[in-house]
């Protein structure tokens, strides 16, 4: 009794990303739309997707909204749209998930590994520049550059579109971890000629499964996106206009995100201020994420970076705390992408980023309790 009377209390977890709090939120509308649509029928393409790609065009501003089943296939249908393939060179960050990688692969072009900004994490211009020069040196054609607003930041599109006008390439956001962010005033979905999205359930905006969608302001790009999504469909049934892809939208999925898309805004603001609470509290013991003047981001995750990173994650596991690690080895290290080119002047900020980089707990009902809770095991992690 004695001893047991003595035993440690276990801490409450606290988890990284927290969806079963949403649930108790939204859950019994989310199961009503799931209804509908199980009372309908209509699985595939019914007529939620069409009513959310509705409304994700009158929240982001794009002209054109495609759903699709995943945030990868949005990218593979952005370059087979744009017709990209062999001997093309596509321009990708290293530090990101691979599928940003693996989407140029995939439609035969070459990966060409760009470095990153210390502080956003996102594509370092100067080093794209020097990423087309070596991608001409080996014969490719520079085609596509493919930014990726990481951890829910937008990238830097004036610089980047500065140096992709300068080489007559296009740009695919890989805007996966960050629909609801802006980009001095403009709305992602709008910053690129086109954007890709997912709705994977970690994402901001997710649902309960996989799916994507991809913006475009372009009337023949949205035109050629739906034929891809499809088998590359044409009015005439017995024909196809192009080699596609099956890359539809669920209708339940579509039902889970017309739900979830009323409350989003909401849970940005309340992501917003949790990432604020941290920056105060923790800018003088870590190095927190910079977000760019006139710029907001949508706190896909909250990336701290320490030398002693490896310490902190320690600390905090050690108290229930959640935590992960993105992206301990970068995409130019995998073993499918070795051998792809790296661009002029290395990728030291990548590799440096590997090594310090972690993620903090972070979703819209994260109570004020916890965060300080997260707050004090960092910083008693580094005493």
């Amino acid at each position: 009794m004695r001893d047991s009377a003595m035993a440690p209390v276990a801490l409450q977890p606290i988890p990284l990303i927290d969806l079963p709090a949403q649930r108790a939120r939204v859950g019994a509308k989310i199961e009503a739309a799931i209804g509908r649509v199980l009372a309908h029928g209509q699985y595939i393409m019914g007529p939620e997707v069409a009513e959310v790609e509705r409304r994700l065009s009158a929240h982001c501003g794009a002209r054109h909204v495609i759903g699709c089943a995943s945030g990868t296939d949005a990218l593979v249908m952005g370059l087979m749209a744009m017709d990209v393939g062999r001997g093309d060179a596509v321009f990708v960050p290293s530090f990101t998930f691979t599928a940003t990688a693996e989407a140029a692969a995939l439609v035969g072009a070459t990966p060409v590994f760009v470095d990153v900004h210390p502080g956003t994490y996102n594509m370092d211009a100067a080093s794209l520049a020097r990423a087309i020069g070596t991608a001409q040196q080996t014969g490719l054609r520079p085609t596509c550059v493919i930014p990726v607003d990481l951890f829910g930041q937008p990238a830097d599109f004036d610089s980047i579109k500065a140096v992709a006008d300068e080489h007559d390439l296009w740009i695919l956001d890989d805007a996966a971890q960050s629909y609801g962010a802006h980009y001095r005033g403009r709305a992602l979905g709008t910053c690129a000629d086109i954007t890709a999205t997912s709705f994977y359930p970690s994402k901001p905006l997710s649902c309960y499964g996989d799916g994507g969608a991809l913006f475009t302001d372009d009337d023949e790009l949205a035109k050629r996106l739906v034929q891809i999504r499809v088998h590359g469909q044409s009015k005439d049934r017995n024909d196809v206009a192009r080699i596609g892809l099956t890359a539809r939208l669920d209708s339940i999925q579509a039902a889970v995100l017309l739900e979830k898309l009323a409350i989003f805004d909401d849970e940005c603001a309340a992501r917003a201020k949790v990432a604020a609470r941290y920056d105060a509290a923790l800018s003088d013991a870590v190095s927190t994420p910079r977000v760019l003047d006139g710029c907001t981001s949508a706190w896909a995750h909250y990336t701290l970076t320490s030398p002693r990173r490896d310490r902190i994650v320690a600390a905090l596991q050690a108290q229930n705390i959640g935590t992960a690690v993105f992206y301990a080895k970068p995409v130019h290290m995998q073993t499918p992408y070795r051998a792809f080119p790296i661009g002029a002047g290395g990728l030291s900020v990548t590799e440096r980023l590997a090594q310090e980089a972690m993620c903090l707990p972070m979703h819209p009902y994260l109570t004020t309790d916890a965060q300080d809770r997260v707050i004090a095991g960092v910083r008693a992690a580094l005493i």
